[in-house]
């Protein structure tokens, strides 16, 4: 058996999954709720990497200058 994930486009489309379900030609397997990804993995990418690398800096830059206020 192969496991594959499909997006629904309409809400029939999964009237008829549970219809093929029924005729024993599929099973629905619903994904679990509590798989939690990784905030990095959900994450990864949306950046630029310049921009990510120009926010880093100044992230580093304020750290220092907090710590440099006590």
């Amino acid at each position: 058996m192969e496991i594959v994930t499909i997006q629904l486009t309409t809400p029939k489309t999964m009237k008829l999954l549970r219809e093929l379900e029924e005729l024993n030609l599929l099973k629905v397997i619903k994904p679990e709720k509590n798989a939690i990804a990784e905030l990095s993995d959900k994450y990864a990418g949306k950046l630029a990497l310049d921009i990510a690398n120009d926010l880093q800096d100044h992230i580093a830059k304020s750290r220092e200058e907090w710590e440099n206020n006590i």
